[in-house]
């Protein structure tokens, strides 16, 4: 039996570049295990591919898969599947909810972006820059901000580059990057410079068989925060840049809803997706 797979690009700017994701909807007259799911996202080779489903507790059940395993949440497969469901003509409302492991989140469709609520920040521990020697340059790091793990939905190590060059020119070592990610318990490290009014990251997570990705919201959504709460660039709106070490630019919108009390109440992460592909995968032989 042949099943159709559709392929989107999320966090695309100008309709070009953003980060791939596969999206598979799961009908009523069949159903996957785990390891067919597994297979899927493997088969299509992008960093994670989504599953839809029908939910008792919300309009949708969104399951995330990378080649290698099933994660919690996903910004841009997340972006991806509704930029589908969008193209099919699925979508009537502006306001949705998915079921996801992390929890009931919300979607906003705002014109030709869709926003995606995030859980609310957690914030973990802060790391010597001297535990990064042997997977990056650590004189590129930036020693005007701590180097943090923080979530807002999966963790992630958050590290401060001093300028754009040498975020470019960054030569990762992936293998170390994986084994401190395995370490700290992480998705992975997500590199950042702030400058000229531009924010660029890089985010990288072979740990999940992942060595670079064009965009990634959750990892974002959990930078904003970052750059909030330390008051480091204390603003309700941030757009990020990434992408561009690997030609497919993106770009992240994030959205911030702050309390009386100037804490954060909300995460929103944001952006454009569009429809790139069908594909058929015979799931008899997965």
């Amino acid at each position: 039996m042949k099943i159709p797979v559709y392929v989107a690009s999320a966090f695309s700017k100008d309709k070009k570049g953003g980060n791939k994701a596969g999206v598979v909807f799961i009908e009523d007259s069949y159903a996957l295990s785990i390891p067919q799911k597994m297979a899927i996202a493997k088969q299509l080779g992008y960093a994670e591919t989504a599953f839809i489903s029908e939910s008792k507790i919300a309009d949708y059940k969104l399951e995330f898969f990378t080649p290698k395993e099933e994660v919690d949440l996903c910004g841009h497969a997340t972006i991806g599947s509704f930029a589908i469901l969008l193209h099919f003509n699925k979508l009537s409302r502006t306001h949705y909810t998915m079921e996801t492991n992390s929890g009931v989140l919300t979607i906003t469709i705002k014109e030709d972006i869709l926003f995606m609520e995030q859980n609310k920040p957690a914030f973990y521990e802060t790391i010597s820059k001297n535990s990064f020697s042997e997977c990056m340059d650590i004189e590129s790091i930036d020693d005007k901000y701590p180097i943090q793990i923080v979530s807002t939905g999966l963790k992630d190590i958050l590290i401060p580059i001093k300028n754009v060059a040498q975020i470019e020119a960054l030569q990762p070592n992936f293998e170390k990057i994986k084994e401190i990610s395995q370490h700290y318990d992480v998705v992975g490290m997500h590199l950042y410079t702030l400058g000229d009014n531009r924010i660029t990251t890089r985010n990288f997570a072979p740990l999940y068989d992942i060595n670079e990705e064009a965009a990634t919201g959750t990892s974002n959504g959990a930078l904003a925060c970052y750059l909030y709460k330390h008051r480091y660039l204390q603003q309700e709106s941030y757009v990020f840049e990434q992408g561009y070490a690997l030609n497919s630019p993106s770009e992240i919108l994030v959205k911030l809803s702050i309390t009386a009390e100037k804490e954060i109440e909300k995460v929103y992460v944001g952006g454009r997706g569009y429809y790139c592909e069908t594909k058929y995968l015979n799931i008899d032989s997965i």
